[in-house]
């Protein structure tokens, strides 16, 4: 702006653009006033009647519903109720199926538990036993055929409801005795038992460790994991032939799990999760690794139960 003689303000105009100038200036370089863009204009001026419009009609301020009585957290809780409902029937039949087989045979019902096992696992058991069920150290793999509590339908349902070492009364129970810990074995001996039972997978060169083992297993451990070391599912006793290791199958660890006796717990999950979400895992969890055929199914029909 400029001072005319009149004491008035005189629009600046830009000797290059012809268009007034704010007044500001930086290095020799002025701001042109110009006006806004009409298509800006005519859109910022609908947004905000489009505001007024919305705030009479929907709920915009705390403890204002608007007159259409507009409610997200009613029409959420009515999809709900719609999802649990068409749920239910399904759930249902799951719940009151008494097989694997049966299951395959209606493949509505084997999508509804494969799919809701599938979330249910994401949810709860994949923390411990990884994504696809590929397991951790400590934790089972349940992505292959090696069970320890047994592998039917029925098996499966019933660790997941109970748990292992649970505070459950009717959760499966084993105990791997701290032979070293708790001075049951000297150190020696437990040295050849992580020999001998080594010796199952990998083969050991040490003749004298392996006779001196022979009658320590049978004495101490064969009452669980059988004379010839094939374990025993009734007591969830690991095989110690098939070189598949909870811990690991390396001389250290053997010989850790002789000397401290470590005994993982699963949660007992019953009290946490619907019989129906349930047996959808239990469904998902068996076509993980293949899981095994009811001894009733494989008397019935004469082939293993499959749903993968």
């Amino acid at each position: 702006m400029t001072t005319s003689d009149n004491g008035h303000h005189e629009p600046d105009i830009d000797d290059h653009s012809g268009i007034e100038t704010t007044g500001h200036e930086w290095d020799g370089i002025k701001e042109l006033n110009n006006p806004l863009p009409r298509w800006w204009l005519i859109i910022f001026y609908v947004t905000i009647a489009w505001a007024f419009v919305y705030y009479i009609f929907m709920p915009s301020f705390p403890g204002l519903k608007g007159i259409r009585n507009h409610s997200e957290r009613v029409n959420v809780t009515e999809d709900l109720a719609t999802l649990r409902e068409a749920r239910s029937e399904l759930a249902s039949r799951l719940l009151t199926t008494a097989s694997l087989e049966s299951i395959e045979q209606d493949n509505e019902l084997r999508q509804f538990a494969m799919a809701a096992g599938k979330s249910a696992f994401g949810d709860n058991c994949a923390t411990c036993h990884g994504v696809g069920g590929v397991g951790y150290p400590g934790y089972p793999s349940l992505a292959d055929d090696v069970w320890l509590w047994g592998g039917t339908l029925d098996d499966i349902r019933l660790t997941i409801t109970h748990g292992i070492r649970s505070a459950d009364e009717e959760a499966r129970f084993s105990q791997m005795p701290a032979y070293g810990e708790q001075g049951m074995l000297s150190g020696d001996q437990i040295n050849d038992l992580a020999t001998y039972v080594l010796n199952y997978s990998e083969p050991q060169v040490n003749e004298e460790a392996l006779a001196r083992a022979e009658p320590l297993f049978q004495q101490q451990c064969s009452i669980c994991h059988a004379k010839d070391g094939t374990g025993d599912q009734s007591q969830g006793a690991p095989n110690l032939t098939d070189a598949e290791w909870l811990y690991g199958g390396d001389y250290a660890t053997i010989r850790a799990q002789i000397w401290n006796g470590r005994n993982g717990i699963m949660p007992n999950w019953g009290e946490r999760l619907d019989d129906a979400t349930i047996a959808s895992l239990a469904v998902y969890v068996h076509s993980l690794g293949g899981g095994e055929t009811s001894p009733q199914a494989s008397l019935e029909t004469g082939e293993p139960e499959n749903i993968q």
